[in-house]
């Protein structure tokens, strides 16, 4: 069974994600979370290296090694699973908003004796993730353009991020409601209870006594 370490990565989507990285074994797995709102571009650039025990030091991995990336939407769909090479990039839209499961792992076969991997991991959301200087050479926009063009899009993926917010505040406040009529009820139920208890013990000392000749 695959090793699958799960790490929550709770990120402000407005702003730009750091890059980082992290170690894995060639036949573990290691997934991200990220929340993202309905319908934004996601990217993820991606380099792994492997450790040389000789030298001691991570070196580009050896032809054939690559990585694979898996992406489960909310709803538990995969909505990305590709084998890529050891340096690439992934993207993928999101079309509900929510929770995302990114994994990645390695093809590598090696069952024993498998390397240790160091996988870099930079992944870009909203508008973070248009290339913006492709974009002007393409349209063949002016700097005043593009700056526009660049405001623009900061302002829909603002938006985005306020209906996501709105989506999870009232999610928020149906989990509260329920939870507040759940205790409600426990509480009614346990003092439905009491009171039956007690009433069958009064019950059951009343019998008793009069068993007894007490009263």
């Amino acid at each position: 069974m695959d090793n699958i370490l799960v790490f929550t990565c709770f990120t402000l989507l407005i702003c730009m994600c750091d890059a980082l990285y992290f170690h894995i074994g060639e036949t573990e797995r290691k997934c991200f979370i990220e929340e993202i709102p309905d319908e934004t571009m996601v990217v993820g650039k991606y380099k792994v290296e492997i450790l040389d025990k000789r030298q001691n030091q991570y070196v580009p991995t050896a032809t054939g090694l690559g990585m694979h990336v898996e992406i489960r939407d909310p709803d538990d769909k995969v909505i990305l699973s590709r084998t890529y090479a050891a340096e690439g990039r992934f993207t993928f839209t999101s079309h509900n908003a929510g929770e995302h499961v990114i994994c990645l792992h390695s093809n590598s076969t090696a069952w024993f004796g498998g390397g240790q991997l160091r996988v870099h991991l930079d992944i870009q959301v909203g508008e973070h993730a248009n290339d913006y200087r492709q974009i002007a050479a393409k349209e063949k926009l002016t700097e005043l353009q593009l700056r526009v063009r660049q405001l623009l899009d900061q302002v829909e993926q603002i938006t985005k991020e306020q209906n996501y917010q709105r989506y999870r505040e009232e999610r928020f406040r149906e989990t509260s409601e329920s939870t507040n009529q759940r205790v409600l009820w426990w509480s009614i139920a346990q003092t439905v209870i009491l009171l039956v208890t007690g009433f069958w013990q009064m019950r059951h000392l009343k019998g008793f006594f009069e068993a007894k000749k007490l009263v």
